[in-house]
């Protein structure tokens, strides 16, 4: 039997192209390919996560990027909190 994925709220759809539009400012003029390889991922899945087709990336790749891109797991939180969820309340 397959595993049926439910689909992304809007919030979660604006969340993730709010991280991926921040990476991309982080990346600069460095290569998607150079920093995926560094972080551990493929030019494609950074690609996804970039263009918000992975809206909700796992917390290690996020971190993976974080740590190459020279930015902190808070910034980010920051830049991709729901304007409609209080500060301090989880992403859930």
């Amino acid at each position: 039997m397959a595993m049926v994925r439910t689909p992304l709220t809007r919030l979660e759809r604006e969340r993730g192209e709010r991280l991926g539009a921040l990476l991309r400012t982080a990346r600069g003029d460095r290569s998607m390919v150079e920093v995926a390889a560094a972080a551990g991922l493929s030019a494609e899945t950074l690609r996804k996560i970039e263009t918000g087709r992975i809206a909700t990336p796992a917390f290690f790749t996020v971190a993976a990027l974080a740590r190459v891109l020279g930015l902190s797991l808070d910034l980010i939180a920051d830049a991709c909190a729901d304007a409609a969820i209080p500060s301090g309340v989880a992403w859930g």
